[in-house]
């Protein structure tokens, strides 16, 4: 299968891209995610080498920060199973388990970051996910969509 992109959205006082900066080998477990959606793009689509968009929601600058990829595919996301855990799931359980994490390792920190408003201002981005159900997480880019954002992160 062809390599797939996508975008996934941090929330950077909890996980963004200088916790996955500073973790051991720049990897990380992406957990957390409660939408069914997103989690059935996680655990169906998202492979082993797929290159990721980190994306910092909630926050003052929403934008594109940088790049990962994909090192680790779905597997039962283990903050779902402790009660401790803003996340988890008292209906989720080891033997059926609802939510899946990927491990992703950081490949690039962009020099400045991609706001949503620039994103929202071209032309070539009016179809992207992000512009059209800015809500979801986990969402698919399109390969064009993948180059033309990597190539404004010179601009400016």
């Amino acid at each position: 299968m062809a390599k797939q992109y996508w975008l996934f959205k941090a929330e950077p006082h909890i996980y963004g891209i200088d916790h996955l900066a500073a973790a051991p080998n720049k990897t990380g477990r992406w957990d957390g995610i409660r939408n069914y959606q997103a989690r059935n793009f996680l655990r169906d689509q998202v492979k082993l080498g797929d290159e990721v968009f980190i994306y910092h929601s909630s926050c003052k600058n929403v934008g594109i920060v940088g790049t990962a990829k994909v090192v680790k595919t779905a597997y039962p996301d283990p903050t779902q199973f402790n009660p401790e855990s803003d996340y988890y799931d008292p209906k989720s359980t080891p033997e059926n388990p609802r939510w899946v994490s990927v491990d992703i390792q950081l490949t690039k920190v962009f020099p400045r970051l991609i706001p949503l408003t620039e994103i929202k201002a071209q032309p070539e981005l009016e179809n992207m996910v992000l512009v059209k159900q800015s809500r979801l997480s986990t969402q698919p880019v399109t390969r064009d969509e993948w180059e033309f954002i990597n190539l404004l992160t010179a601009k400016k």
